[in-house]
């Protein structure tokens, strides 16, 4: 049976992102292994009938004798294991898979940089010295006629000097998600107009941006209260620590939840979706639940939220940064039921046309039948 290697960073990555790709791997015919970081999660990867291998690689570290060392240990995995394809997640296992794989002969290479994160949108020495480095490996000495790119959104290719209509590069929505878990329901009942805001409580998702834009709005008369739904993630630097959640929950219509099990009943329960992430997002699977729970959307005008949303379409986008621009817009909704009802029905069915695990499963399917044809079906298909 052919094989298919994901390398991948964590396995709660894997798990709420990818198992719709493993999924279409398996049902393609291949065996599937995934080399993760073990936490929490094994048994759900397993589930799903994939063999997990624990990868063992310090988490965030730029020392060049740990990355050689991280290298070293994923070629080893790679020559065990001889797939015909390694399908690396974001641009992390790209640096530290994509060469060893190429040097291990792994049949062919899927790369998916999933969102280029905190070294697109840093502007400090490492991250200025480190993005040329990134784009000439992903884009030169990584590409080759068994070299396929899986990106989430259609910016992110010009990045790396690619065409989004090249035949080795293929767009998707993410993982995707089931409509029958998100389903479209009714508004509740207002006022309060609700907001919520469900991410990692990261500062480059825009977390303490949808409070000030949420305080600001009710000092406008907006009868408006601000959810935020996520847990702090303390190895990240990024992390907003939780004393300070509890600090924004003192105030008048705000609240900090914590983490949710059941973020279809956080729509339900909400008439209005707000991220203001200016992370450098491939597309956000927030943005995709609450489109097809059909709630309308307050987002930044970046890359990836964009892929969702336009604006006046299916929500409202505000130039990224801009908090007074915010604040209107929240101010815009909480006062037009009716403007709610279109930019969330629009929401949905934008969902049901570009965003369903469906259409991610039955695009990724046909990429990992590409990257495996004979090799001069490869070369005539494109560079």
């Amino acid at each position: 049976m052919r094989k298919i290697l994901f390398l991948i960073s964590e396995d709660w990555f894997f798990v709420s992102h990818f198992l719709p790709m493993a999924q279409a791997a398996r049902e393609a015919g291949f065996e599937v292994v995934v080399a993760t970081r073990v936490n929490k999660h094994h048994q759900r990867i397993a589930a799903e009938q994939c063999r997990v291998i624990p990868l063992d690689i310090e988490r965030g570290s730029l020392a060049a004798v740990e990355v050689l060392r991280s290298m070293a240990y994923v070629f080893s995995i790679i020559r065990r294991e001889q797939p015909a394809i390694v399908h690396c997640i974001a641009l992390r296992m790209i640096m530290l898979g994509g060469l060893p794989a190429k040097i291990a002969g792994a049949g062919s290479l899927v790369l998916a940089p999933t969102g280029l994160g905190h070294l697109w949108t840093g502007n400090g020495t490492t991250e200025r010295c480190l993005r040329p480095l990134v784009r000439t490996i992903v884009g030169r000495w990584l590409r080759g006629s068994r070299t396929h790119y899986l990106f989430e959104n259609s910016d992110d290719p010009g990045e790396f000097g690619l065409d989004p209509t090249d035949p080795h590069v293929t767009i998707v929505a993410g993982a995707g998600v089931k409509p029958e878990d998100f389903p479209v329901s009714p508004e509740p009942p207002a006022p309060p107009i609700k907001l919520a805001v469900v991410a990692r409580m990261l500062r480059s998702k825009g977390i303490a941006e949808a409070v000030e834009a949420t305080r600001r709005a009710r000092l406008l008369g907006a009868p408006v209260e601000l959810d935020i739904f996520g847990a702090p993630d303390p190895s990240n630097p990024a992390s907003i620590p939780e004393a300070e959640l509890r600090q924004w929950s003192s105030q008048p219509g705000i609240a900090w939840r914590g983490t949710s099990n059941d973020v279809a009943r956080v729509w339900r329960e909400h008439h209005v979706a707000i991220f203001l992430s200016y992370y450098r997002e491939g597309l956000p699977r927030t943005l995709t639940e609450a489109a097809a729970c059909g709630r309308p959307i307050i987002a930044f005008d970046v890359v990836g939220c964009r892929e969702v949303v336009r604006d006046g379409i299916e929500g409202l986008l505000v130039p990224s940064g801009d908090v007074d621009a915010a604040a209107r817009a929240i101010v815009k909704l909480a006062a037009d039921a009716s403007l709610r009802a279109q930019l969330g029905a629009a929401a949905h069915r934008r969902f049901l046309e570009r965003l369903t695990e469906d259409g991610v499963r039955q695009a990724v399917g046909d990429l990992y039948q590409r990257a495996v044809r004979p090799h001069a079906t490869q070369q005539n298909a494109g560079p």
